[in-house]
C-alpha cells in the first residue's frame, strides 16, 4: 500500500511533558505504530530533568541543539549538535540535557505489544 511522505515542521510540532522531577523534559511523537510497522520516531527536549528508563528496543539518538546527556551505569555520554548514539535493547539509562533537542528513532515500534519473552530474545 502506498503512503505519502509526511513532513513534520518544527514550528508546528506539539510537545508533551516527559518524566517527573525538577527541570524540564518534553517529547513529540512523530511516527508510531499507526504509521509504520517497523520504526518509531520522536523529537525530545531536555533541560535539567533526568528521565530514567530501560529501553525495550534498539534506539538511535541524534543531538540537534544544545547538550544531550545519557547516563548508562557510571558512564556519562555527552552529545553535541551533530553527534549520534546507538543504544542497544535492554539498556538501563537516564536521559538528560541542557537546552537540548534530540531526534530519536526506535525499532521495533510495536515493542509494547510483543510478549516479554520475545522482546528479551530480540
Amino acid at each position: 500500500m502506498y503512503k505519502e511522505p509526511t513532513i513534520f515542521r518544527k514550528v508546528s510540532t506539539v510537545f508533551g511533558t516527559y518524566g517527573e522531577g525538577p527541570g524540564e523534559a518534553s517529547i513529540a511523537r512523530l511516527v508510531g505504530p499507526q504509521d509504520s510497522s517497523t520504526m518509531g520516531a520522536y523529537l525530545a527536549r531536555f533541560n535539567g530533568r533526568s528521565v530514567p528508563w530501560t529501553v525495550r528496543y534498539d534506539e538511535v539518538i541524534a543531538c540537534i541543539e544544545g547538550e544531550f546527556r545519557l547516563r548508562v551505569g557510571p558512564t556519562l555520554y555527552v552529545l553535541n549538535p551533530g553527534d549520534v548514539i546507538w543504544i542497544p535493547k535492554d539498556t538501563e539509562l537516564a536521559y538528560d540535557g541542557a537546552d537540548s533537542l534530540v531526534f530519536i528513532a526506535i525499532a521495533p515500534v510495536d515493542w509494547r505489544n510483543l510478549p516479554q519473552q520475545e522482546t528479551a530474545q530480540m
